[in-house]
């Protein structure tokens, strides 16, 4: 088979030149539209359920939401884990799936257990969402969107009708995600004293508000010649408008909405916020699709960000908060002149050994044919270009170039020897029988370098998931140089060594100078195989004692200079807090020299992948490339530290991703206790904390704050109730209608979208609104 392959190679020698030109050619067009990203796609497959259920607290979420859809999803085929988390008014189940799953079908399965238990949920909740499929580091953008002029409402409707439906069309944008976002609603502030005095209760109001807003469908009207359909165009477009409007009639005078309510424009209580550079703004989070292109897709949001620059009058929009693609820019840059680096000194490496510019240039093409030829077939399988895979195409370099080093150098010696010869053979057949000579002895040792890298293939898990395609890019490039090697290199040296002209001495005189000293030194270590071994096992215990003075950890320090930080108060913090925490923070955060900016989103926002409650804030900033990296991340770690009593960090993107996809938290290890009695949960944590903090290396331990958190609670009192003759649900349903947070009616102006039942009532006093009894 060898013999064959390189006998048409000498044969079809311009054929097989042309294809290594036509690969060239096809590795260069290809480069231009590589799928570029940071890391290969590690977490194994997940479907995520979030429910929203305004006005439920944290328990009820748990027991009426969380545990119901637990119960229907938990047994899926290929299910390998599940994990929940239940907050203020929002439910997140996530199910993570056994690798090599297909994600579209376990999507399907799920949504139809999702259905099957979405009519068992309270009214208070909303539908069940799945959000759709992320990648491993599923946020490609940070955007920051502020302005000195427009509020965050103003800001919240060019986001919602503009800048956001403008992102979610670019390709591989799976969500954008909006922290601070202020929906304008038309608020009815109720009265109490009014709402007596006119005799109007808090549900009139609430049926009348609604019917005022009530879009429906208005049918059609036939006459003899056509069909004519009737649209009721809604009166209601202003504050104005809706305080007209009429609730009952009492004697001769009619109750409007403006005598029992104050009707203005407002928000509803908001669930998250964002601070952009000292001030509020929004946060518009841009998520990718797993098979998206970091680099691409960051350049496709930035061009549809330009395009809309003109439009965004007095708006700022930061794209820099947080932008992976810098980080792949900057390691293809670094990795371009690291291999031009290397591929000159080769060359030079070659010329002082070979001293023949042939020899040297036949021995270079083996380089980029062996690369490209790899990064082609990765790149027709589907793959990504990733920073594992350019990891194991560097260390399969020098092997690349041993394989035709071998081979030209047998090559041009058989040539020299077969013109010194009296009865010189055909330059074809000694090429072939050179080529032939050393071919079994390189593919064999091209096999067995290949299985030094099969036990990563059975690596399972993260590591797995991370190492494999280390491995195959490893295992490609030798098998693109095995059959470099077997075809071009040969039809090479057929073109080039057999008219270069003949030198009077076989070796160059660096290599004759180690072959007199090489041949001096061997045969004393033959005699002396004592002394051998022991150099041998000198340099292993040197090498061991190396080793032992290395950190082992799963992956380097990547020099990021885009950083994020957890800010965690104790549960019940409200979200006015935590944004003047942030402020501070900010102002302290930039007037580090190297900071370029500053962008924080606190709480959550609604699809997002943050379940968490309004205590937790994350803040993001970018650093300069030309600032002192050492010494600003030192000053930003050391301002973060003047924050006692929260819980803070200071982390890379990267690196969180990784530790959440091991453990499901933003740790690398994490140890859970159980239990029913909390109080003994709580003691037994700082017990393991305690033992834990002495261990060296630990560093940013925490124990989550499962504390109570203080909450306004309603019970209705069985014999008042009889007394008045009320039921429960009355009560409950009156109360909710007065608290702002429990609300599930609004309205919106004719700018944003008509919803049925627009409207947001509140009291400053609930409990002074009147229950109506039974006539």
């Amino acid at each position: 088979m060898l013999a064959w392959l390189v006998r048409a190679a000498l044969t079809q020698r311009v054929l097989a030149i042309a294809c290594a030109a036509l690969l060239v050619v096809l590795g260069v067009r290809a480069s231009t539209d590589v799928p570029l990203d940071v890391f290969p796609e590690f977490a194994p497959p997940k479907v995520e359920i979030q429910t929203e259920a305004p006005g439920l607290s944290t328990e009820e979420v748990e027991s009426l939401i969380t545990v119901p859809i637990e119960t229907a999803v938990n047994g899926v085929p290929d299910l390998a884990t599940l994990r929940s988390k239940s907050v203020l008014g929002l439910s997140s189940v996530t199910i993570l799936f056994d690798r090599g799953t297909d994600v579209i079908r376990a999507r399907q399965l799920v949504q139809e257990r999702v259905t099957q238990v979405q009519s068992r949920l309270p009214n208070a909740a909303r539908p069940p969402v799945m959000l759709p499929p992320l990648s491993s580091t599923s946020r490609a953008m940070k955007i920051g969107v502020s302005s000195r002029k427009l509020d965050q409402m103003q800001l919240s409707e060019l986001v919602r009708w503009t800048i956001r439906p403008r992102l979610m069309a670019v390709p591989g944008v799976a969500n954008v995600a909006v922290w601070g976002y202020r929906d304008r609603q038309l608020q009815v502030l109720a009265d109490p004293d009014r709402l007596n005095a006119a005799g109007v209760t808090l549900n009139e109001l609430r049926l009348t508000t609604g019917d005022a807003v009530l879009v429906g469908g208005g049918g059609f009207v036939d006459t003899p010649n056509q069909r004519l359909a009737v649209q009721q165009a809604g009166a209601i477009q202003t504050a104005d408008d809706l305080s007209r409007t009429v609730i009952k009639i009492a004697g001769d005078a009619p109750v409007r909405i403006g005598d029992v309510a104050r009707v203005t424009e407002g928000f509803a209580a908001p669930i998250g916020n964002a601070i952009i550079d000292d001030g509020p703004g929004l946060m518009l989070i841009v998520e990718k699709q797993p098979t998206g292109n970091t680099l691409q897709l960051t350049r496709d949001v930035e061009s549809a960000v330009a395009e809309l620059r003109p439009g965004l009058k007095d708006v700022k929009v930061d794209t820099t908060i947080f932008r992976p693609a810098t980080f792949i820019e900057r390691s293809i840059d670094n990795l371009s002149r690291a291999l031009m680096i290397g591929c000159l000194l080769v060359a030079v490496v070659l010329f002082v050994f070979t001293r023949d510019w042939r020899q040297a240039l036949i021995s270079l093409v083996a380089i980029p044919l062996s690369l490209l030829g790899a990064g082609l077939a990765l790149l027709w399988s589907g793959a990504t270009i990733n920073t594992m895979v350019i990891a194991g195409l560097v260390i399969a370099l020098g092997e690349v170039v041993d394989d035709a080093i071998i081979d030209v150098e047998n090559i041009a010696r058989r040539l020299r020897l077969n013109r010194e010869a009296g009865n010189p053979r055909p330059a074809f057949d000694v090429v072939l029988a050179a080529s032939l000579e050393v071919r079994t002895a390189v593919v064999f040792a091209s096999l067995i370098v290949m299985l030094v890298f099969l036990p990563i293939f059975f690596l399972g898990g993260v590591a797995g998931t991370f190492f494999q395609p280390l491995a195959i890019a490893y295992v490609l490039a030798i098998a693109a140089s095995l059959l470099v090697a077997l075809v071009v290199t040969p039809a090479l040296c057929l073109f080039l060594l057999p008219n270069a002209p003949v030198k009077a001495e076989g070796d160059t005189r660096l290599v004759g100078w180690l072959k007199r000293h090489y041949v001096s030194t061997l045969p004393r270590l033959i005699t002396r195989p004592s002394l051998a071994i022991g150099i041998v096992a000198g340099g292993l215990l040197l090498s061991g004692i190396g080793y032992a003075g290395f950190k082992d950890q799963f992956l380097p320090d990547f020099r990021e200079t885009d950083f994020l930080m957890h800010f965690v108060e104790k549960p019940g913090t409200s979200i006015e807090a935590m944004d003047r925490i942030s402020i501070r923070a900010s102002k302290e955060l930039r007037a580090i020299p190297g900071v370029r900016n500053f962008g924080a989103h606190i709480g959550r926002a609604e699809a997002a992948d943050e379940v968490v409650g309004p205590n937790f804030t994350e803040f993001w900033i970018s650093l300069d490339e030309k600032a002192d990296y050492d010494a600003s991340v030192a000053k930003i770690k050391a301002a973060i530290d003047g924050y006692p009593g929260l819980y803070r960090d200071v982390l890379t993107y990267l690196r969180e991703r990784i530790k959440e996809v091991l453990s499901g938290a933003g740790a690398t290890i994490v140890v859970r206790i159980f239990g029913p009695d909390q109080e003994e949960l709580r003691a037994a944590a700082e017990r393991v904390r305690g033992r834990v903090a002495g261990i060296a290396g630990v560093a940013d331990l925490k124990v989550e704050q499962q504390v109570l958190v203080p909450q306004i609670q309603i019970r209705p009192r069985s014999a008042d109730l009889v007394t008045f003759g009320l039921t429960p649900g009355e009560v409950r349903r009156q109360a909710s209608n007065v608290l702002v947070v429990a609300l599930n009616f609004f309205v919106r102006t004719a700018s944003s979208e008509a919803q049925h039942g627009g409207v947001s009532e509140t009291s400053e006093s609930p409990g002074a609104v009147t229950v109506p009894s039974p006539k």
